[in-house]
């Protein structure tokens, strides 16, 4: 009589419930400990907001030191930091994040420099750097600064009528400018009219779209910077004589880059596939979407690029140079040669078709170099052995002046043609992208329909449904 309660209805469902409810705490206990142990989370936003870029995955993963990160602010704050650095600690095991309050641990703020709420440090070895916000551009930033150490100068060409970094205009550099810099690189405006000798400190030369014809001194300077093992940037555009801002030839420039097996042909390309439309762009800004196995552009696959009044290059065998095409225009282009008509007139039946190729890159080994593999020299693994001048020509320059390096891929084609003139390959990647303003417009009436539909529909819906409820039951 007294274990009769066990078999009564009430103790077995009473223990079902019981049994049920541990096994549900027991599944919550697994699962919130797995979870601790392996963060996971996927991003289903159309932009990737919350994930971070393939250049940020390829240098965190690819880390052989390790690599602290320290955020300093209140505490109530750390939650949106973690959102974002506890990302890049997931990536590799030699990333490790601290979370520090200076209000409560003001001695290790004060060791570390802080003076404000929000620094983030980044420390690699000795070397630390600082990421002024809280974005993946900073922090990456201040990670491959920590990394790389040393300066590296990207100096432009001025006095022949190039982009200006100090123009904010339409086709000015200043954009340009401010992505070198962000990208960790100096910037410096050089003129070769009064001494032309390029500065040791410049690690890359920039020639942005001259006007005007370069003077045999500063052609010899350029040639002697690249064959010692400098690296330059060519970007020239078709000798458009047309308007008040006419073109030149610049014939010491362009034989120059003949030499090195780089021909830029006296034409203009035309872009009939009709695609550009689709961007708000004439016939005369050709896309590209076609790229070759170059590092600089292995990593740009289905990402299109435009380059306005662009013209076409060929390239040849020059002795030790090697040259390689980048990128090249779809089958839809053709080319004109009247450089001096506003109309541009194409006929399919008699103007040569594409695909054109618009960029190339080469290397030119330095002259200790060649000297040393004729003479059989047995030094063979010293450092010259390995130098060598790089070079990257475009046949337009409009396409990083300030309204177009924002376009699609222009910025990441431009930034990757830098980091492999600076040697920096492991650089070379897909960038963080900028947030996306997606913004929603409404029109009057639409803005009407639905405040009418949720404010007023959907209320007087559920009145009418219990009214009739309450009829039929009455």
């Amino acid at each position: 009589m007294r274990w009769d309660w066990l078999k009564a209805r009430q103790t077995r469902y009473g223990g079902y419930a019981l049994l049920y409810s541990l096994m549900v705490v027991a599944a919550l206990v697994l699962v919130n400990f797995l979870a601790n142990r392996h963060n996971w989370s996927y991003d289903s936003t159309s932009t990737k907001r919350y994930s971070l870029s393939d250049q940020t995955q390829k240098i965190v993963r690819n880390l052989k030191q390790n690599v602290k990160i320290q955020y300093f602010d209140r505490t109530s704050r750390f939650t949106d930091a973690r959102d974002l650095l506890d990302r890049y600690e997931r990536l590799s095991p030699r990333v490790t994040v601290e979370y520090i309050d200076p209000d409560k641990k003001p001695q290790v703020a004060r060791a570390a420099g802080v003076t404000s709420y929000g620094q983030i440090f980044v420390t690699v070895g000795d070397r630390k750097e600082e990421a002024k916000y809280l974005t993946e551009e900073e922090i990456t930033n201040a990670l491959i600064r920590a990394l790389k150490g040393g300066t590296r100068t990207v100096c432009a060409l001025t006095g022949s009528g190039e982009h200006g970094f100090d123009d904010s205009g339409r086709e000015g550099y200043s954009t340009l400018r401010d992505l070198i810099e962000k990208a960790n690189y100096k910037t410096k405006t050089i003129s070769l009219l009064e001494k032309p000798e390029i500065p040791s400190e410049c690690t890359i030369l920039l020639v942005g779209g001259p006007r005007f014809d370069y003077l045999p001194t500063a052609v010899e300077a350029i040639r002697k910077f690249v064959e010692g093992g400098g690296s330059a940037l060519f970007m020239v555009d078709p000798p458009i004589q047309i308007g008040q801002r006419d073109i030149s030839e610049n014939p010491e420039l362009i034989k120059l880059l003949e030499s090195w097996g780089v021909v830029l042909n006296k034409d203009l390309v035309v872009d009939t596939s009709g695609i550009g439309s689709l961007f708000g762009l004439s016939e005369l800004v050709p896309l590209v979407s076609n790229y070759e196995y170059h590092p600089i552009v292995r990593d740009m696959r289905d990402i299109a690029t435009a380059f306005p009044l662009a013209r076409t290059i060929d390239i040849q065998s020059k002795g030790n140079v090697t040259v390689e095409k980048l990128f090249s225009t779809t089958s839809y282009s053709y080319v004109t040669t009247n450089l001096s008509s506003a109309q541009v007139r194409i006929d399919p039946n008699k103007s040569k078709r594409g695909p054109f190729t618009l960029g190339v890159a080469g290397t030119i080994p330095v002259k200790d170099q060649q000297s040393q593999e004729k003479s059989g020299d047995s030094g063979a693994e010293s450092s010259s052995k390995k130098r060598e001048g790089r070079f990257v020509v475009v046949g337009s320059s409009n396409w990083v002046a300030n309204n177009f390096v924002r376009f699609n891929g222009n910025r990441d084609l431009f930034l990757n043609m830098v980091n492999w003139l600076s040697a920096d390959e492991d650089l070379i990647s897909i960038r963080p992208k900028e947030p996306e303003d997606r913004r929603l417009t409404l029109s009057r009436q639409q803005m009407a329909r639905i405040f009418y539909s949720t404010v007023v529909g959907l209320p007087l819906i559920i009145i009418v449904a219990g009214v009739v409820v309450w009829w039929r039951r009455r």
